[in-house]
């Protein structure tokens, strides 16, 4: 709600209202009014001039107060006039002052920004007395000339990075650390020099230089970057120094292990086919001592195993003693690939190469030593008939190339393959050659012609079974098919050295003394699973049986004939005709009864006798029992009942066989 201002004017308006009102309703005349307000209005006037005259000097002195008011009150505005003009000049400096703040605040924000790079730019350029000194004076193997040779390289790779910029401070610095630069060069040249020079001493430990070189692996690093010159004349340096101490060093143990070896070797006369005692051959030899046949592994295995990683043999040292040549392969192999995977991780730590790079520094320290022992190996093989020492030699490439691998060196794996290129064929080749002497051996030229296990399949057994136990865990297909093209050639010696026997009897017992060696070799050293040794347990589980038939024959073979040709007549339905042959089955009845225990006695001494191994003659005779008292029981069920009364009771014949149990 809004008040409302009433003025003075609009008062008295308002009043003179109020009064004329007052008049018309009183009834008063107006002329009579009129004239004494005008009366009234006059003496005012007059009591009005009256009261001005009253206070005149009161009035005098109020326009005297008043004037000096005026003036203090100019004066008052002319000082404020002054002072609005100081404040406007005030707030012009203000605004200036803070314009000039903020630049200085933008130059110090630049200017601490800029002071860090600045800083360490001046620190990277500049060359300190230490630096100088250190390159100068500190020898190179203190721990001080490290730091400061540290510190150069910086400077000088920060030298080269600010040039290639333009900067004009690397023209007050750049003297100065080339200088540096050419004594550190110097001085590191000279040491390296030094420590490969150690290596050409008699009888000196590799490893020590080696490990000092590596110690301060930083220098060449300083050099290679600085000076490849130096850099390549110290690698050209290194690398025929050593490549004349490896060369020198496995050239000689090569030799020296080369006058350990056997001298009796076999030669192409020594083949699994060939007769023993043939005239030049190995098996001639009387002097086996400390030596197995060549188809036989006995210890020979052993490099393969527990003599992998064992010390190398010390020529010297050994002069009595004779090895195989698979242990002297072996010795001289570990001998090579603890060198060479030392060599390789040396040289690609200390000269910084990798990959192709680092095969092919490899090939130039050791490429020539590698070249000689490959030659030496093909020399061996040529005139090598032994495919157990060959085969030895590639089990043990394989595993040693495994272990260089395992360390991370793979630059021997060519070499490795010139090896095996150079075994492999003629590993094939001579076992070839033994697969063809059985295939040509004729068994009526043989002399030795016993029932028991043949020369010939013995040396197949020892050597089959040598060759899948060494194959296991790296096999070979190839190898696999010749392996199996020997044993087809086996059988097939076995089925004509057989012949030659007259009778069947003999035949079967040849076979199964053959087959039963075969597999109780191949079961003993090699898994169960194999091809070669099912395929012998089905060839002698067929011939076992025929034998229990052949051995029960004679003794038994009308009892035999007569339970065929019954349970023939009862499959046909012909039960008449099966009474009808009562009266063989009595005189059949009445020859058991009178020879049966001694027929078992001569089938107990004839099997037992036929089989030197106890275990597969036991066995047999238990399976020859088992089918007696089969054909027994079908006899019986086969009787008349009044044929049956004559006939021993079975009890008594089981009480008889329980005597002929073993405990094999």
């Amino acid at each position: 709600m809004t008040e409302s201002i009433i003025t003075k004017d609009t008062f008295d308006k308002n009043l003179e209202d109020l009064e004329i009102q007052e008049v018309l309703k009183n009834g008063t005349d107006l002329r009579e009014y009129a004239l004494q307000i005008d009366k009234g209005i006059k003496e005012a006037e007059k009591n009005s001039v009256a009261d001005y005259l009253r206070e005149s000097d009161n009035i005098a002195s109020l326009h005297g107060q008043i004037e000096e008011c005026d003036g203090i009150l100019a004066r008052m505005e002319s000082m404020l006039l002054v002072f609005q003009n100081y404040l406007g000049s005030i707030s012009n400096e203000i605004i200036s002052l803070q314009k000039r703040s903020v630049n200085m605040s933008v130059q110090l924000s630049n200017r601490q920004a800029l002071k860090g790079p600045l800083s360490s730019f001046i620190e990277d350029m500049a060359v300190s007395e230490t630096l100088i000194f250190g390159i100068n004076n500190v020898p190179v193997i203190d721990k001080e000339f490290m730091v400061q040779l540290a510190i150069l390289n910086q400077k000088i790779n920060f030298v080269k990075e600010q040039d290639f910029k333009e900067t004009k401070a690397c023209h007050d610095v750049k003297d100065v650390l080339e200088k540096l630069k050419i004594k550190a060069v110097a001085k590191i040249r000279t040491y390296i020099l030094e420590q490969i020079y150690k290596f050409r001493k008699p009888m000196a430990n590799y490893q020590i230089p080696q490990n000092a070189m590596l110690k301060y692996k930083f220098f060449f690093e300083f050099v290679l970057t600085n000076e490849r010159n130096v850099a390549q004349e110290i690698c050209n340096e290194y690398i025929d120094t050593l490549s004349k101490v490896y060369y020198s060093y496995f050239k000689s143990y090569a030799s020296r292990l080369d006058k350990l070896k056997y001298e009796e070797v076999p030669t192409k006369d020594d083949l699994m086919g060939i007769e023993d005692g043939s005239k030049g051959g190995f098996f001639q030899k009387t002097n086996l001592k400390n030596k197995s046949t060549i188809f036989t592994i006995g210890n020979r295995g052993d490099v393969l195993a527990q003599q992998l990683e064992a010390p190398i043999i010390v020529p010297h040292a050994q002069q009595k003693t004779k090895y195989s040549y698979e242990a002297l392969f072996r010795s001289l192999q570990y001998a090579l690939v603890d060198n060479s995977c030392r060599e390789y991780l040396f040289t690609t730590e200390f000269f910084h190469v990798k990959a192709s790079h680092a095969q092919e520094l490899f090939d130039r320290i050791l490429g020539k030593t590698l070249s000689l022992l490959v030659k030496n190996v093909e020399n061996y093989v040529l005139e090598c008939y032994d495919c157990l020492a060959l085969f030895l030699c590639i089990q043990l490439i394989n595993r040693y190339k495994w272990m260089c691998h395992k360390r991370a060196v793979p630059a021997l794996d060519s070499y490795w393959d010139s090896l095996l290129s150079a075994l492999y064929p003629r590993l094939e080749y001579v076992l070839k050659l033994n697969i063809q002497s059985v295939r040509e051996c004729d068994p009526a030229k043989l002399s030795n012609k016993e029932l028991g296990p043949h020369y010939i399949t013995r040396r197949y057994a020892e050597f089959s079974a040598a060759m899948l136990s060494l194959s296991e865990q790296f096999p070979s297909e190839q190898l696999n098919n010749l392996l199996l093209l020997l044993q087809d050639e086996v059988h097939c010696f076995l089925l004509k050295m057989a012949a030659e026997f007259s009778q069947r009897i003999q035949q079967l017992i040849f076979l199964i003394n053959n087959y039963d060696m075969v597999l109780s070799i191949l079961m003993e050293r090699t898994r169960d699973n194999t091809k070669e040794a099912e395929s012998f347990r089905e060839q002698l589980q067929a011939r076992s049986t025929e034998y229990v038939e052949e051995i029960l024959s004679p003794h038994f073979g009308g009892l035999m004939q007569f339970v065929k040709e019954g349970e023939q007549l009862l499959e046909s339905g012909k039960t008449n005709e099966l009474a009808n042959l009562e009266k063989k089955s009595m005189s059949l009845v009445a020859s058991f009864t009178a020879g049966w225990k001694q027929s078992l006695e001569e089938i107990h001494r004839e099997v037992l006798v036929s089989f030197p191994n106890l275990v597969t003659g036991s066995g047999l005779l238990q399976m020859a029992l088992t089918n007696f008292v089969q054909y027994y029981h079908k006899f019986v069920k086969l009787l008349t009942p009044n044929a049956r009364t004559q006939l021993v009771n079975i009890h008594v014949i089981m009480v008889e066989i329980k005597k002929y149990k073993t405990n094999y």
